[in-house]
């Protein structure tokens, strides 16, 4: 098994290599460098303990005594999300400082991540793949800016077999270079393009500030990545996957996100340009829920990555025989048209650079979810993407009571809800009170709740409890729903969890609404940031200025947004006047504070 360690890279594989030989520390492993000092693990240790001292058991609580174990939103909303996230068993730490083990119930709501999204890309003629983990160092030399903005974050592997290796390995942050190498391969005529491909796996990303879902060392994602004749072609695709994320986040996840362009300097390394959906989280703080990105032909340039045209025609990226020379491809050896030279093409065809782009959606999601959504009891989860839609509790009654009718009044329920492709469960766990469990599954944040008791048997009804609404809303709770398993009743059950989509949705757009200001001038910026809103306004300033603003208020650009006002130059206007330089502005940007 192969040894890692972080190195803090740099563009100089020289550097890198000369980091990565550093001696370790007494102690470690061979050839692991030992991150941290004893002083450093004991302390850790102490955070650790006092982490399980706070941490409340209620497996016999009472259902008012396990809201309790939640920080209140309000009071603290970072704990608050560290609360819910362990509360409802997402997930829980790794023994590696920054990583995370996703529980069940967490990896029950990426599945449905997953499925959706992975539908939706093969209706597209995404074809589904799988890239090594281990990639040469060498490989994200060949990109300039890509290595550049990765170096802080990789982690390498130096040795193997109990031996040094020849050549550095990263451990995949990304896949843009590990593709190319095999796309210079695979693709040599415009015959093999459009080439779409999507990775589901894992990525590792050193972060100094980690939090479970949104920000670990190890995450997991799909990575999509195509290669077109034309950059309007390669523009056209990236723009496409950024809608279908906003049509997912709009319809499986609940969120009324702001699609749009990202800025030169929060452009993905490598890209041309980025676009990018944009969530508010119930903080108020932006997060970059999903990204899309056009890459034009830089790492095709650097890969080699060509095709041979049609005859007499262009490829959209020029003839690549000016760069064969200096960029030669990876698989040089190969006798593949990808990497021969311009004239070893026939038929009047030229060699051009394919235009790509890479796109993704990673568990980053799972909890922008939780943090749109969540309150003070714990989860409210849209049914699109429950790993339970619908619990039914038994309700027992008195000591002496028959429960046989009412746990088969459940489990026909049940079995007529699965059977209609709802996500129905029943809770038949002993020992705890019908408080208890309603206060679990409302922490779990389960759509819809069924209480099904002997009255309710001997009656021929049952109460059904919605989530998305408060206890003291008195439209939370249906009385009279009737106990037979009909199909009304499955309509009925279907009709409620549309509702619920719907109004989480609602609910969470009018709390985007609510909190985004339109700002005319940079002090009126400054002080919409300092109150913790999202700050709209017109923008044509120069990097150094948005330097300027992330330095002075802690906002960044977060994009600008494809839905202008009507005075924007995309809508035919005039634009508008900078709030920064005061000149004109074609498009209105948002900054805002984010994870």
């Amino acid at each position: 098994m192969a040894s890692s360690r972080l190195a803090s890279t740099s563009s100089s594989a020289a550097e890198a290599a000369a980091a990565a030989a550093a001696p370790s520390s007494a102690g470690a492993a061979p050839g692991v460098t030992a991150t941290a000092t004893d002083d450093k693990q004991q302390q850790r240790q102490k955070q650790k303990q006092k982490q399980q001292q706070k941490k409340p058991d209620n497996s016999k609580s009472s259902g008012a005594a396990a809201e309790l174990a939640v920080t209140p939103r309000s009071q603290d909303f970072s704990r608050w999300y560290l609360d819910v996230v362990r509360e409802a068993q997402l997930a829980d730490y790794g023994p590696v400082r920054g990583t995370m083990v996703i529980r069940p119930y967490g990896y029950g709501i990426w599945e449905n991540i997953q499925g959706w999204l992975d539908g939706a890309f093969k209706k597209r003629g995404v074809e589904n793949a799988y890239f090594p983990q281990l990639i040469p160092y060498s490989f994200l030399q060949k990109e300039a800016d890509h290595v550049e903005g990765f170096a802080p974050e990789l982690a390498l592997v130096t040795r193997g077999g109990g031996k040094e290796l020849e050549e550095l390995l990263v451990v995949r942050p990304t896949s843009e270079t590990i593709v190319n190498h095999m796309f210079s391969q695979w693709i040599q005529s415009h015959r093999d393009l459009p080439m779409m491909v999507n990775q589901w796996a894992n990525v590792h990303r050193w972060e100094m500030r980690t939090r479970p879902f949104v920000r670990t060392l190890e995450f997991l994602w799909q990575e999509g990545h195509t290669a077109h004749a034309t950059p309007e072609e390669a523009r056209e695709t990236a723009l496409e996957f950024v809608a279908l994320y906003e049509r997912f986040a709009l319809e499986a996840a609940a969120l009324p996100v702001v699609a749009g362009r990202k800025s030169r300097l929060e452009s993905f390394a490598g890209a041309n340009v980025t676009y990018t959906i944009e969530a508010m989280m119930g903080d108020k703080k932006a997060l970059q829920a999903g990204t899309s990105h056009d890459l034009g032909d830089n790492f095709a340039r650097a890969f080699n990555t060509r095709f041979a045209t049609k005859e007499g025609g262009g490829g959209g990226g020029g003839d690549a025989s000016s760069a064969s020379s200096s960029s030669p491809s990876p698989s040089a050896s190969s006798s593949s048209p990808s990497s021969s030279s311009p004239s070893s093409s026939s038929g009047g065809s030229t060699l051009a650079f394919v235009h790509q782009t890479s796109w993704g959606v990673s568990t980053r999601m799972v909890g922008g979810v939780v943090m749109a959504h969540g309150d003070d009891a714990g989860l409210r989860l849209p049914p699109a993407l429950a790993p339970t839609q619908l619990i039914i509790v038994p309700i027992l009654g008195k000591k002496g009571t028959d429960p046989a009718p009412i746990f088969e009044a459940a489990r026909k329920l049940c079995d007529a809800l699965c059977d209609a492709g709802v996500h129905a469960r029943v809770d038949s766990s002993e020992g705890k009170s019908p408080g208890w469990k309603f206060s679990h599954w409302e922490m779990k944040g389960v759509p819809l709740r069924l209480e099904v008791g002997p009255r309710d048997v001997a009656a021929g009804c049952c109460v059904l409890a919605r989530r998305d609404l408060p206890r003291s809303d008195e439209r939370s709770k249906s009385v009279g729903v009737p106990t037979e398993p009909s199909d009304a009743f499955v309509a009925g059950v279907k009709a409620t969890l549309a509702e619920i989509q719907t109004s989480l949705l609602e609910q969470a757009r009018a709390f985007r609404d609510e909190n985004i200001r339109d700002v005319s001038s940079y002090e009126e910026l400054k002080l919409a940031i300092n109150q913790g809103l999202w700050a709209r306004g017109w923008w044509s300033g120069s990097d150094a200025d948005e330097e300027r603003v992330k330095e002075e208020t802690g906002a960044t650009l977060r994009c600008f947004p494809f839905e202008q006002p009507a005075g924007a130059e995309t809508n035919g206007g005039g634009g508008g006047k900078c709030l920064m330089s005061g000149g004109v502005a074609g498009e209105v940007a948002i900054f805002a504070k984010s994870y």
